[in-house]
């Protein structure tokens, strides 16, 4: 049974930092309920204000529609109510839909749907597909517009006024003028969230066109930093974001391009750097080498010092 109603769990998402745990496996790639419980445990422990369970950062282009509800399960288990946990959902829409009602069954709070499987489509596919997974489910749906699946304004505004429960947009893409399109447009219909990999690089930029807030990776091993940049990007401290994104964030991407699919990979690494192993990333991907391992160690430690 979820603990937030849709528009309860917008508001919700609205006011602070959110994050992805990333999903625990062992050498052989299955899923480590009780390391990932303590994890989601740990987070818990920092100020935030929504968990999105079997997210990107999570995996969830790896984990079965089984493995997904598990996942999530365990989150909500852990979370017991005190803040929103948000499923990941996406494939197909006949997948899609039956991930949204097993989310739905394990407790989850809401859906962040992913682009559908490498598919791409016109405007009239994508909508019916958000909208056939907004109908499956009562829970809050948030769209996340990125890669193969790009809604403009004007589809998503039909599809607001259809589905009262498509309550948040996820922007992916950078493209400012149609994030100001929909922002002038869907007001404050919608719950606005950064989704840019490595969001902190444009938190500054996106708050000006009502992107209150953006889901953090780094938040998995250095909680106290996210919550401190965050918190400076809203407060306008212009001079902390850029010190930080010089000496950081930008070192960081520079750290996370050297490898294709590494945008999780490095957050294992970080993991492990400060000794909460979440063990191995699934092929396809593959982890850092110890070089870039140790790269990304004084990175940490510059940092946190």
């Amino acid at each position: 049974m979820s603990h937030f109603s849709p528009e309860d769990m917008a508001r919700q998402l609205g006011q602070g930092l959110l994050s992805f745990p990333v999903t625990h496996f062992d050498a052989e790639g299955a899923f480590l309920e009780g390391p990932y419980r303590d994890h989601c445990g740990w987070m818990l422990d920092h100020a935030l204000t929504g968990l999105f369970a079997a997210g990107g950062t999570g995996e969830f282009f790896s984990l079965s529609p089984d493995e997904v509800a598990q996942v999530v399960g365990a989150a909500v288990k852990e979370t017991n109510g005190r803040i929103p946990v948000i499923s990941g959902c996406g494939y197909g829409t006949t997948i899609a839909t039956g991930i949204a009602r097993d989310a739905e069954k394990a407790g989850a709070d809401g859906l962040l749907l992913l682009p559908p499987y490498l598919m791409h489509a016109k405007q009239e596919g994508l909508a019916a597909h958000i909208e056939a997974v907004c109908r499956a489910t009562g829970l809050g749906v948030i769209v996340y517009n990125r890669d193969n699946a790009i809604v403009n304004d004007e589809t998503l505004a039909r599809l607001c006024d259809r589905n009262p429960n498509l309550i948040g947009f996820k922007d992916g893409v950078g493209d400012i003028e149609l994030m100001t399109r929909i922002y002038a447009r869907m007001g404050d219909r919608l719950t606005y969230i950064g989704g840019l990999p490595t969001a902190e690089t444009f938190a500054t930029p996106y708050l000006t066109m009502g992107v209150t807030t953006y889901s953090s990776a780094i938040f998995n091993f250095m909680p106290d930093w996210a919550l401190r940049f965050y918190a400076a990007v809203r407060a306008g401290d212009q001079a902390f974001v850029m010190d930080q994104l010089r000496n950081f964030v930008l070192p960081y991407i520079a750290l996370r391009d050297q490898g294709r699919g590494y945008a999780v990979s490095i957050v294992k690494a970080g993991m492990r750097i400060i000794g909460r192993d979440a063990g191995p990333v699934r092929s396809p991907l593959t982890d850092l080498s110890a070089e870039e391992e140790a790269q990304l160690r004084i990175l940490i430690e510059r940092a946190a010092a």
